[in-house]
């Protein structure tokens, strides 16, 4: 097992974590890379997939500094932002998102996001659940869910690709768990640091198949004496594996070079440091996961810089919503022109909102109580603004919207009928992939 450390990300608790990447060596008898990739192979799948690009704001987006500007509040709740008029009359947004108010007409904008816990632990924005009662093993991801139900589109290709880097102690930044689904519908995480060893350097495809040849007679043998049931499905499991490393579709995906160079030029150049006063701004990010879904992933998570503001917010927020302006705006553009917005759903939130006052640092605190989200693509009904706070952005007064509303939307544009479809977990027991919720009438009604 290959493990690659990358840089640390603190939050405002002091905890911090290194970013890592295990790529499995195919050894003797390990279950090493095909359990990052084992898929229940689903019969029938085409060439055209739909597909999921999840973007998280770690650490908790000023929703009143981008989408929900508050200009009647007074001067310590207002902030220093001027509105600017979309393509959509009567939607207005941040003066720093010029680009995107430009495709407003493109995607709809999710202001009254509720249930949130106030902690950096972003388990609604993976899972649409709350953190608490969780089965043995937790919730299962979006991602995992589809690596599960749907299998991968190409055997070359995982389903479910993470791209964000772990951040402080937030399980999201690791793209999220598998839960009782166990690993083999973990998040494959292709960072740069790791892309060598995705190809076979100095291995020729005799020796990989000798190579092979001689798992499987591990196997064999370690079936024969398992009662557990753990090696069933092994060979296919197996099978994706290698289809990666006799493959070049997954690496040529990450690899830009193959892009048009104005076209990486639009999406721009981002910054890889983790640094105290913002985590990393991985521009590049944005176009990979569309080449991603484009070569058969199925869901894409990443993470764009570090959004708590406890202090300087309308500083950093001058420095990260223009990157976040060009990246989003580039991909929605993108998937538009590429003829992906009907199959292709973006959804952009953090793990809460922040206080309506600013704080003596020129700062905002957490704030669970609402925040927001901006979604498009999917085939959903676009241009439009769902919910609305209060008159200081601090309370939800029309149309609170859950996680889970937003999760059974997008498993709707999925193709997955959530007032159907279960799955069992440890224990047998079937679960729903949200908890009671439909998808909002408002986006695919």
């Amino acid at each position: 097992m290959l493990t690659i450390l990358g840089p640390k990300q603190r939050f405002c608790d002091g905890v911090s974590r290194r970013n890592f990447l295990k790529i499995g060596a195919l050894g003797f008898g390990g279950l090493t890379l095909p359990q990052l990739l084992r898929a229940e192979a689903q019969s029938g799948v085409g060439r055209s997939h739909k597909a999921v690009i999840m973007i998280f704001l770690p650490g908790g987006p000023s929703h009143q500094d981008m989408f929900d500007l508050k200009m009647d509040a007074p001067a310590e709740i207002r902030g220093e932002f001027k509105p600017i008029r979309t393509s959509v009359p009567g939607i207005q947004i941040c003066e720093h998102l010029p680009r995107m108010a430009k495709l407003m007409d493109k995607t709809a904008i999710i202001r009254s996001i509720i249930g949130a816990n106030g902690d950096h632990y972003a388990v609604q924005c993976l899972t649409g659940r709350d953190h608490k009662n969780q089965p043995q093993g937790g919730w299962f991801c979006l991602g995992s869910a589809l690596s599960k139900l749907q299998g991968p589109v190409d055997k070359s290709v995982p389903p479910f690709v993470g791209l964000s880097p772990k951040m402080g102690h937030m399980e999201w930044a690791d793209a999220g768990s598998p839960g009782f689904l166990g690993p083999a519908h973990a998040p494959f995480k292709p960072l740069d640091a790791g892309k060598t060893d995705m190809v076979l350097n100095g291995v020729t495809l005799d020796r990989l198949a000798d190579r092979r040849a001689l798992l499987s007679g591990f196997d064999r043998f370690r079936r024969d004496v398992d009662a557990s049931g753990l090696m069933e499905g092994l060979d296919s499991f197996n099978e994706q594996a290698f289809g990666m490393l006799t493959s070049s579709k997954l690496v040529e995906a990450l690899d830009l070079t193959k892009e048009d160079p104005k076209l990486v030029e639009r999406y721009g150049k981002g910054d890889p440091r983790n640094r105290d006063d913002g985590g990393p701004k991985l521009m590049e990010h944005f176009l990979i996961a569309r080449r991603l879904v484009e070569a058969g992933s199925r869901c894409v998570t990443l993470a764009f810089s570090r959004w708590d503001h406890h202090g300087d917010n309308f500083g950093a927020l001058r420095q990260d919503l223009p990157l976040l302006d060009q990246g989003l705006s580039a991909l929605i553009e993108d998937l538009h022109q590429r003829g992906l917005d009907k199959d292709v759903s973006v959804v952009v939130w953090g793990e809460f909102g922040r206080t309506p006052t600013i704080n003596k640092d020129g700062g905002r605190d957490h704030w669970p109580r609402v925040s927001c989200g901006l979604v498009a693509g999917g085939g959903m009904k676009t241009g439009q603004v769902i919910g609305a706070t209060d008159r200081l952005g601090g309370e939800a007064t029309e149309r609170p919207v859950t996680f889970g509303e937003v999760f059974a939307t997008l498993y709707h544009n999925l193709g997955i009928d959530v007032s159907k479809v279960t799955i069992p977990d440890l224990s047998g027991r079937p679960q729903y992939l949200v908890d009671g919720y439909q998808p909002m009438k408002e986006l695919v009604g």
